[in-house]
């Protein structure tokens, strides 16, 4: 793949990605609601619509991507997770959640660079 298709592919891959971590802010948004009420299944239908969003993107990606790079940009949610704890429900860092987060992206880094 050519270094500028395969740049394409990745960010397709971390908007995905971005995608899949909204869900999981739907979820959260979910909790806070008491079970059944119109705000609790109204964000869980949400977190229903987005997961299935992603189902078909992700299949996309795993056609277009070697499965280990594709994997391993997942794991990039962590770090979109994170943003939005801090953006959405100002939620606090702390030193740990930065450096694992670090960690990852290198690690991902690592992953998807040539030989």
């Amino acid at each position: 793949m050519k270094n500028t298709a395969k740049i394409k592919t990745l960010i397709a891959l971390q908007l995905v990605v971005i995608l899949y971590s909204l869900a999981n802010v739907m979820s959260k948004i979910a909790s806070n609601y008491t079970f059944l009420s119109f705000p609790f299944l109204a964000a869980y239908a949400g977190e229903i619509a987005l997961l299935g969003i992603y189902a078909i993107l992700w299949q996309q990606m795993i056609q277009r991507l070697d499965l280990t790079t594709a994997y391993a940009g997942r794991a990039v949610a962590l770090f979109w997770s994170m943003l939005w704890a801090v953006l959405f429900f100002h939620e606090t860092l702390t030193l740990n959640n930065i450096l694992g987060v670090i960690v990852v992206i290198i690690g991902t880094l690592v992953v998807n660079s040539d030989e």
